[in-house]
Formats: structure tokens, sequence, C-alpha cells
């Protein structure tokens, strides 16, 4: 190999270019054919996270348009459009998303497009397949499959793995089955069933290093024990709404307020109202660094609105100053409407 820069070793090279930000890389392939390889290499890689240049960035899927993610850089508060996920599945949606080994997974899931008459969801209503995207080498690539078609199910990442479990079948039945993924391996392997079903989509929390289940409407979590082995049932009356993790506490929207989720017998903490989100539905909620980041959503016929507008607004709360405060950020450059898919990715 030829030289990276001149005058420099190799090793030396790809580090200086290691320290470039993520949002820098397009320019840097465009320099030469060398970069651009480098740019894809494990080397690269390996370097990012030995030098400590490793970054988060928000992955997000909205309604509009199909099948196109956005990346969001909190540090720079921009925006950037991935390649369009090729999925044969016509306008993604009740998936489950994670971030593992500097990657985003895509996983299960099925159409969102309605037939008018039939209600049909394109005969797709929920599916096996699994994508996951290498932002270094900005290509979309096909994985191994689960085990069983599933949608609206738990989903999250645990010491490098991605575990799922429950949801509904292509028939619309719910399911107790769970799985996890290796992503070296590119293999599924079963894992004990669920102690409860419902009928209600279910989402997944780590919480002290525990995958936690939760089904909307109920207020007992299913918690993975035992190093996979097992599942237990709690009932901590947490309150019913969108919830996030910000250092390693768990927070909720509920009310119109968001409050931090205290352990049992201990009363939840108010941290901030949030009167302003009342007739905003279908938003994202994560936890990014010491924020709790909105993210569009639409606002639905009302009193005030005739009609439904779709948002492409990033709201944003840091949770850990004394005095909470909510900010804007750059809202979506691309994308608008409710949100599909949200996710950390750490590269």
């Amino acid at each position: 190999m030829s030289r990276l820069i001149d005058g420099l070793p190799n090793e030396i090279a790809i580090q200086c270019l290691a320290r470039v930000p993520f949002f820098d890389h397009s320019h840097l392939h465009l320099v030469c054919h060398s970069w651009r390889a480098t740019l894809r290499s494990p080397e690269f890689c390996k370097a990012r996270c030995e030098i400590g240049a490793s970054e988060e960035l928000l992955c997000v899927l909205a309604f509009e348009p199909e099948n196109i993610w956005q990346l969001y850089d909190p540090v720079r508060d921009h925006w950037l459009t991935l390649p369009v996920m090729p999925s044969p599945i016509r306008h993604l949606a009740r998936f489950g998303v994670a971030s593992v080994a500097g990657k985003l997974f895509v996983i299960g899931g099925g159409s969102d497009r309605v037939d008018p008459l039939t209600g049909d969801h394109d005969g797709i209503f929920a599916s096996n397949e699994v994508w996951s995207y290498d932002p270094l080498c900005r290509e979309w690539i096909r994985r191994a499959p689960m085990i069983v078609r599933r949608a609206m199910f738990a989903c999250c990442t645990l010491e490098g793995k991605i575990i799922v479990a429950g949801g509904f079948t292509n028939c619309r039945e719910s399911i107790s089955k769970a799985e996890i993924y290796d992503p070296e391996m590119d293999v599924w392997e079963p894992l004990p069933d669920l102690r409860q079903t419902h009928s209600s989509a279910c989402s997944g929390l780590v919480i002290k290093g525990k995958m936690h289940v939760l089904h909307k409407g109920l207020s007992t979590v299913q918690i993975l024990e035992d190093g996979g082995k097992q599942w237990v049932v709690e009932d901590f009356g947490w309150l019913q709404g969108p919830m996030a993790m910000v250092r390693g506490e768990l927070y909720v929207l509920s009310n119109s307020c968001i409050l931090k989720q205290r352990g049992e017998n201990v009363p939840d903490k108010l941290v901030s109202s949030a009167s302003e989100f009342q007739s905003r539905i279908g938003f994202g909620m994560i936890g990014v660094r010491d924020d709790i980041y909105l993210v569009g959503g639409v606002i639905g016929p009302g009193p005030r609105n005739q009609c439904i507008k779709q948002l492409s607004d990033v709201d944003i709360l840091n949770v850990t100053n004394d005095r909470p405060s909510w900010r804007p950020g750059s809202p979506m450059s691309r994308c608008c409407g409710s949100i599909l898919g949200c996710a950390l990715l750490r590269i």
C-alpha cells in the first residue's frame, strides 16, 4: 500500500484519519481510493476505539419518506441521510431496532402500507428479515433471519448481542417466543419463552444489566434473569407512557410531565412539565448522554388544528441540570411524521 499521507507511516496516518469526525468522512472518501479503502478497514475501526474517537449518533426512521433513515450528531446538531434501506417490504414498520458493534440493526416488522378497501398490510404484518447498516462502509447488508416472524416486539442490546421477545405473528397472534442474536457469528438461538403474553405491543429496556420487557397497559414487567435462563415477573407499579434511559435512570412522559421512575414504594420525581406535547403523538423518545430527545411525530386534528400536521421537530431536555429546561435541536432535514424506529448508534 502506498503512503496514505506523505512523510508519515501508514499506522500514524490511520490514527490521524481516525480523529476526523464521522460527519466529515464523506469528504475523506473523495480524496483517493486508498483513503476510501482505509475508512472501511478493520484497522480504522480499531484505531477509532483505541484513541477514544468513538461517537454517539441518533438514528431515526420516520413515516415519510419510505424506508429512509437519518443520522443525527448531537455535538454538531446536524442531520445526515442514509441510503435507502433495501428491504422488499414497503413502508416498513413495527420492527425492532438495535445498535451493536458499531452497526445499526433493523429487525422484523412488516408493511405499514394499508389497502383502504381490505385493511391488509400488503400481506405482511410480521416478518423475520434482518438488515444491518455499517456507517463506515456506508452499506446495508442482509443478515440471518430470526427464527420466528414477529412485529411489535421487545428488542434490546445486551453484552454485545441482540435479544428479541414477544410481539405478534403475521396472523396478529401474540407470542411468547424469545431469541438471541450473535452479530459476529450471524446466528439466532432460542431463549426461554416469556411467562406472559398480552394483546398489546411490548417494548424492551436494559436496566442494571438486565433486559426488561414491558407491555402497554400492564403494570407487570418481565425480567431476563440467571444469564438468560429464565424470565421473572415483577410489578413495579411504573407509570404508563413513552420511556427513555439517561445515565442508567429511567424517565417516563406521563400526564404531560417528564418524571424519573423510582423504585418500589418510592414516589416518582417530577423533572419537567411537557404540556406542549399533549397534542403531539407518534414521536420518538430516547436518551442521549445527559438529555432526553423527543423527535418528530404528528399533531392530529383538534380545536386548534383542522388537519394532521407531520413534524420534523427535535426537542431536547437536559435532565441532569438542577433546573431542567427544554431547547430546540435542528429539525430532521429529510424526514417527518410518526417515528417508526429510533436508536443510539455508537461508532
